[in-house]
């Protein structure tokens, strides 16, 4: 089974977050801060969306930068996602 986004929703993992610092300081689970980096899993259709159509600029394995407080996290056979709008993602890393 997998997440099917609907209309102009995108499914995306979030990266890891750092285990230590740049200067070496090994970081504990609470003071991690989440990165607002992703990888794309699935991308929805697109299409009309309040009146507008919307086209899809992203794809599956796309790595993108989002905005910190935007989707819905979601758990899915033991894995943790967010599902969100696309125009909540801000850049496509390349």
């Amino acid at each position: 089974m997998k997440i099917r986004p609907l209309a102009d929703r995108v499914v995306i993992k979030m990266a890891e977050a750092e285990e230590k610092t740049k200067s070496g300081i090994i970081l504990t689970g609470s003071s991690k801060e989440q990165p607002q980096m992703a990888e794309v899993i699935e991308v929805g259709p697109g299409g009309m969306v309040d009146g507008k159509e919307i086209k899809m600029e992203v794809k599956a394995g796309d790595k993108v930068i989002f905005s910190k407080y935007a989707g819905t996290e979601v758990k899915f056979e033991g894995e943790e996602y967010i599902i969100l709008k696309q125009n909540d993602i801000l850049g496509i890393i390349e």
